[in-house]
């Protein structure tokens, strides 16, 4: 089917996921996870510049939340690449909503790492700078593609969130990434259950779709100060591990959308199928 029929097709799984996912995702305010009377102004306005002891973060935490930070940053790039696509209707309602949604993160990571001082300011800055400067695009793609790539990403982003929370000596960093890993995986729910109407419309198409991006699929990578890239750093600290993607990833997803029960793939389907065969549990 071509990507306009597709857009029609599941526009009402669209307003019905919309309608859902509104109704699943409480209500919270990113100003209630800042301890604001930790903050204090700037030598600008007349205070004490950062320090490096001034931080009472474990290295783990700053990486992670410096990581988180400048990918959530980074918005207008994924909202103009998730955006291109879908321009209609209720699609387009969805944009708006993830974009808040997302926004809503940076706002409440940047606030704390600011009122806590728990990173050097400045460096962050530039970095945010650089990786905003840089951008991020995709290579075109066809909407199955689209919706498949989002499951995943959402999907690890919230490993990512889950581990950090898992991994933070601080109570209200634990408590931010839990919150962020939540609404990670309500996404992520939004974006598989497109994936699984699609396999219904169009089955050897979307496992293509499938197979194809985890084949190709990669998070997010943030160069950081000292030279290393996110993904080294993240790794080490056991918060995100691109050689976990098989199993805390792909395989939940492919076991959600029964990618190796279904009956109704076609030849190119099972072509597909066999390219994921090592996801098999």
């Amino acid at each position: 089917m071509a990507d306009r029929d597709l857009l029609e097709s599941l526009a009402a799984e669209v307003e019905t996921n919309l309608v859902r996912h509104i109704a699943a995702a409480p209500e919270w305010q990113p100003h209630d996870y800042v301890p604001w009377d930790d903050g204090r102004n700037f030598e600008f306005l007349g205070g004490t510049d950062w320090d490096p002891a001034q931080s009472e973060l474990s290295e783990v935490a700053k990486t992670a939340l410096t990581v988180s930070v400048l990918v959530a940053d980074n918005l207008p790039s994924y909202h103009r690449e998730v955006g291109k696509y879908l321009r209609t209707g209720p699609w387009w309602r969805w944009v708006g909503r993830w974009t808040a949604e997302e926004n809503r993160h940076e706002i409440l990571i940047r606030n704390y790492l600011m009122v806590t001082r728990a990173v050097d300011p400045v460096e962050l800055e530039r970095m945010r700078m650089a990786h905003m400067t840089a951008g991020f695009r995709r290579p075109a793609l066809h909407l199955l593609d689209v919706l498949a790539t989002c499951a995943f990403e959402e999907a690890a982003a919230a490993v990512r969130h889950r581990n950090t929370a898992r991994s933070a000596d601080n109570v209200i960093v634990g408590a931010i990434a839990e919150r962020l890993a939540a609404d990670d995986e309500l996404q992520a729910v939004f974006f598989a259950n497109l994936v699984a109407a699609a396999l219904d419309l169009a089955p050897d198409q979307t496992i293509r779709a499938i197979a194809g991006r985890v084949a190709d699929f990669h998070v997010p990578v943030v160069q950081l100060a000292d030279g290393r890239t996110s993904d080294e750093v993240l790794a080490e600290a056991g918060v995100y591990d691109r050689a976990s993607e098989p199993e805390l990833v792909f395989a939940p997803l492919l076991e959600q959308w029964k990618i190796f029960t279904r009956t109704d793939f076609g030849e190119d389907g099972e072509k597909a199928r066999a390219e994921l065969a090592h996801l098999r549990p």
